[in-house]
C-alpha cells in the first residue's frame, strides 16, 4: 500500500520522467554548477520571481504581455520583474503559499513546456494535484530544487 507521501512523490516522479530534468546527467548538471556556481547563486533568485510572476500573471491577467518565462529571465530587468511580481501578487509577500504555489506552476510549466500538448496537460494536471498535496516545507523543498535545476539550464 502506497503513503500519502509515497504517492505525492510518484506523481512528481512521473511528472518528470522524460522531461527536463533527465535531460542532463547529474555529472554535468554538478559541472555546470561548480564552473558557473558565482553566476547560478545571482540566477536562482531570478528565475524563481519569473516563475512565480509568470504563474500569477497566467492566473490574474496584472500584465497585458503573455511573458515566456525564459524572456523573464534573459530580458526583463530585475528591478521591472519585482514590480510586476509585486503588482500581481496585490500586497501578499513572494515567500506566501499563493506565491510558492504560483512559483512550482511556473517552474514546471518551463520543464514540460517541450513535450507534446497532451502530455503536457496530463503533467500539468499531475503537479496541480501534488501541489495541493504538500505541505509548505514539502513545496518549499520542491520549488528550490526546481528553480536549481532550472537556473542550471540557463548556464549551458
Amino acid at each position: 500500500m502506497l503513503t500519502k507521501n509515497m504517492m505525492i512523490l510518484l506523481s512528481f516522479s512521473l511528472v518528470l520522467s522524460g522531461g527536463y530534468a533527465d535531460e542532463m546527467s547529474a555529472e554535468h548538471k554538478k559541472w555546470l554548477k561548480d564552473k558557473f556556481s558565482m553566476q547560478h547563486e545571482k540566477l536562482i533568485p531570478i528565475v524563481a520571481v519569473a516563475d512565480i510572476f509568470f504563474a500569477c500573471n497566467q492566473a490574474r491577467k496584472t500584465d497585458k504581455v503573455n511573458y515566456q518565462i525564459t524572456d523573464l529571465v534573459t530580458k526583463v530587468s530585475r528591478n521591472e520583474l519585482a514590480e510586476k511580481l509585486s503588482t500581481c501578487l496585490n500586497g501578499e509577500l513572494p515567500n506566501s503559499e499563493t506565491a510558492l504555489n504560483f512559483g512550482l506552476v511556473g517552474c514546471f510549466h518551463e520543464q514540460l513546456k517541450d513535450l507534446p500538448e497532451a502530455d503536457r496537460k496530463v503533467k500539468t494536471k499531475l503537479v496541480k494535484q501534488a501541489i495541493a498535496r504538500l505541505s509548505k516545507p514539502e513545496r518549499q523543498t520542491s520549488f528550490t530544487q526546481c528553480v536549481t535545476d532550472q537556473a542550471i539550464g540557463y548556464l549551458k
